[in-house]
């Protein structure tokens, strides 16, 4: 599903977004390869004579006519710490916010998957500091809340906000106590980091044997093929107000170069720390988020 940043824009469009995104998805798995998936259904198991009728989902039988209870399992419910880089470089494209508009519904769409399959979901949004922080939970309030901060974030027009990975990644590490998923969506760009802080911190995560996935939120037309008309652009690095005036073609080939360096050591890290690096496109749909989540569920089981 593609993001439609005027709906974004509008308060109380997001649940909505977001559960289109997820039906949109499972719909899809129905007719690919990944069809063998439990995602709907994860949750019931078919009604026993002699089974408490508590559970029963009503709802369920008027579509289907057979019992199915709700089917709660705590020990293998899945806990999740969701957590958005919000500094002012994720709001690139400046026009659309483009990959902070990506990063809040597609946890938006999780939080919903999270939901239907009774996994408990905490949130953690940050830039220089931690500005969210919540617990991980599975109630209907909880999931309700999250939303809400998540629709609030996306109103905050704070800016020249840059990021502080490292100590955000620590910070977790040291407060989540239980084995948990932790799904980090950053564009993984700092002005004043040692890029083998953030290393650092993402052993720190494994250290504690959580489960990491790193959606490296990217706008591949621009920040990866450098994709701009051939006259002079004046460039404003977000998070400094820094400008510059350059032609596009006098740089591109120096800047791709140095791009897919670092973006090819932050996958070869990943890769020796065992966390899952996943480049992402903000103008592409929610799937490329979804399926790596259920796959990296599936196998946590």
């Amino acid at each position: 599903m593609k993001i439609n940043i005027s709906d974004l824009q509008q308060y109380g469009k997001l649940p909505l977004l977001a559960k289109k995104a997820v039906e949109g998805f499972i719909t899809g798995l129905h007719r690919s390869p990944y069809n063998g998936f439990s995602v709907e259904f994860s949750e019931h198991k078919q009604y026993n004579m002699g089974d408490s009728t508590k559970f029963i989902d009503w709802k369920l039988f008027a579509r289907t006519e057979k019992l199915y209870q709700k089917h709660f399992e705590e020990e293998t419910n899945l806990r999740c710490q969701m957590i958005i880089d919000t500094s002012s470089s994720m709001r690139f494209p400046v026009e659309s916010q483009g990959k902070l508009a990506f990063s809040i519904l597609a946890s938006a769409s999780l939080t919903y998957l999270l939901q239907q399959q009774r996994d408990a979901v905490g949130l953690t949004c940050f830039s220089e500091e931690i500005e969210v922080n919540t617990p991980i939970k599975s109630t209907s309030t909880h999931l309700h809340q999250l939303i809400h901060k998540l629709e609030q974030t996306f109103q905050d027009k704070t800016i020249n906000k840059q990021s502080n990975i490292a100590q955000t990644l620590s910070v977790l590490a040291n407060q989540l106590h239980k084995r948990s998923l932790v799904i980090i969506f950053s564009d993984m760009l700092e002005n004043s980091q040692d890029q083998e802080e953030i290393f650092t911190a993402l052993q720190h995560l494994k250290h504690y044997n959580h489960e990491v996935i790193l959606f490296h939120v990217i706008d591949k037309k621009q920040e990866i093929d450098f994709d701009f008309s051939e006259k002079p652009h004046l460039f404003t690095d977000i998070e400094t107000g820094q400008k510059v005036k350059i032609m596009p073609s006098e740089v591109k080939k120096e800047y791709q170069k140095n791009i897919q360096k670092l973006h090819q050591e932050l996958k070869l890290k990943c890769n020796q720390y065992h966390i899952d690096f996943i480049p992402v496109n903000c103008q592409k749909n929610m799937d490329q988020i979804l399926l790596p989540y259920l796959i990296k569920r599936q196998k946590m089981k």
